[in-house]
C-alpha cells in the first residue's frame, strides 16, 4: 500500500465542489432517472464488493502472498465492516419507518 499525497482538488471534485468550496452544477445525465432504488441498488453493490474484496484479500495473506500486506487486509476489512454496519443502519430505518406508516389511522 503506497501512501500518496493528499490532493485537495481531487477530494473537492469528489465531493460535488469546486476548489473555493462552492458546490458543481450537477450533471444533467447523473440526475435524470437516477431513482432511490437506484442509489440502494449501487450502494449495495458496493458494500458487496468490499466484502467481496476484504475475503480475497484475507485468503492471500493466508496463503502467504508476498504482494499482500496484512496491513492492507486490516483496512480493506474495516472498510466492508462499516460499510455492512452503514447498510444494516439504513434497512433498519427503513423497516422501521415502513411500519410507521403502516400503523398511521386515517
Amino acid at each position: 500500500m503506497k501512501l500518496r499525497p493528499f490532493d485537495f482538488a481531487q477530494a473537492a471534485a469528489r465531493a460535488g465542489l469546486a476548489v473555493n468550496g462552492t458546490p458543481l452544477a450537477p450533471k444533467p445525465a447523473a440526475t435524470a432517472g437516477a431513482s432511490f432504488g437506484d442509489a440502494m441498488t449501487q450502494a449495495l453493490k458496493g458494500v458487496s464488493a468490499q466484502q467481496n474484496e476484504a475475503a480475497r484479500l484475507q485468503r492471500e495473506v493466508q496463503l502467504d502472498n508476498p504482494t499482500v500486506s496484512l496491513e492492507e487486509t486490516m483496512v480493506a476489512m474495516q472498510k466492508a465492516q462499516i460499510g455492512f454496519q452503514a447498510t444494516l443502519q439504513v434497512r433498519n430505518r427503513l423497516v422501521s419507518a415502513y411500519s410507521e406508516i403502516m400503523n398511521m389511522q386515517i
